[in-house]
């Protein structure tokens, strides 16, 4: 007689602030409206690359799964499900604003349509998967009822592209750094789904090709002073969120072997030149203040996080955490005047 494994428990998805993955909706009326010609070519060959499916057999759980995963408890086993949550909601989040996309087009821009849909089979695969891993530690999350409660955020389809982008390059290099340091140090694998990492990202790294090519097929966001300015924005949002979020986990990256400060340098560092490909200018990474602001703005949330878990009133933390926001947003301001470096001009100077 088999006895049946008992039912993961619904989790309750983490509060929502700042630094957690967003649900976003956007114009989709602009977005059926905007003008491809520029990058037709290059979007028709990776449309047939996304139709290939490389990864179509990629993510299917085999039998390393099949165990039981109690060993893995404490600080350990929590930062872990937090990793996995976080990454599951990030995924799900790209799912539906796809979803979404590729619905309201489908009959204003077949390419569009179709590009989005393919992108959002990718990301529901990645959801799925990081829930069933969490459903090994007897957890999962009602990604039904998150649809329905999370906060929405709208974003004119010009920021869309510039964070999604961005989302998916970052994506890129934190798998494929993962992957590769625990190619040197498999004793450090200390769970199945890292093995998956290095297709996964290929995902990450096709999905930001698609938005660098719909960013580069709209002039106005990489030909003007706006795009230079709007581009070191969003630079500096995401990695100041990739900078806070990765020393909240500590734990985790440290159960991998890793660094978490060299680590969170490294993804972006990486994302930086990478995103310099795309965006008319890119981060002065090697300025001897960009680092170690990022990191104190890092130092900062963690003391609003330990705030936040006190048992002071509300007004009290209030309080006590202003003086700390104001001090990452000083810093975050130094940092964004630091001159950037102009990508077109390199690009010019090559050719």
């Amino acid at each position: 007689m088999v006895t049946a494994l008992p039912k993961p428990s619904t989790k309750t998805p983490s509060q929502e602030t700042l630094l957690t993955p967003r649900f976003y909706t956007t114009n989709f009326e602009k977005t059926a409206n905007l003008d491809l010609s520029a990058q037709d070519s290059q979007l028709q060959a990776m449309l047939e690359e996304m139709r290939a499916d490389y990864n179509r057999h990629h993510f299917v759980r085999d039998e390393a799964f099949e165990k039981s995963w109690e060993h893995i408890d404490g600080e350990a086993r929590q930062s872990f499900m937090d990793y996995l949550e976080r990454s599951c909601i990030s995924e799900f989040s790209g799912f539906l604003l796809f979803k979404e996309l590729s619905r309201k087009l489908k009959n204003r821009s077949p390419l569009l349509a179709e590009m989005f849909q393919l992108m959002a089979r990718d990301e529901a695969r990645h959801a799925g998967f990081l829930n069933k891993a969490m459903g090994d530690f007897k957890l999962s999350l009602d990604l039904a009822k998150v649809t329905k409660t999370r906060t929405y955020t709208f974003f004119p389809i010009e920021w869309v592209l510039y964070t999604v982008y961005l989302s998916e390059k970052i994506g890129y290099w934190r798998y494929i750094i993962i992957f590769r340091h625990l190619e040197k140090h498999p004793e450090n694998q200390f769970y199945p789904i890292f093995r998956y990492f290095e297709s996964w990202c290929q995902d990450e790294n096709r999905h930001g090709d698609i938005f660098k090519a719909l960013l580069r097929s709209q002039p106005q966001l990489w030909k003007t002073w706006k795009a230079r300015l709007w581009s070191r924005f969003f630079l500096l949002s995401v990695f100041a969120t990739h900078t806070m979020t990765v020393h909240e986990r500590t734990g985790f990256y440290k159960s991998l072997g890793l660094n978490a400060t060299e680590f969170d340098r490294q993804v972006v560092y990486h994302t930086n030149e990478t995103a310099g490909r795309a965006f008319p200018v890119m981060l002065n990474t090697e300025h001897p203040q960009f680092f170690p602001r990022l990191q104190r703005c890092a130092g900062y949330n963690l003391k609003i996080v330990e705030i936040e878990r006190s048992s002071s009133a509300k007004f009290v933390k209030l309080i006590r955490k202003l003086p700390l926001i104001a001090a990452i947003v000083g810093n975050l301001l130094l940092l964004y005047l630091i001159k950037p470096i102009d990508t077109e001009a390199l690009r010019g100077n090559v050719l």
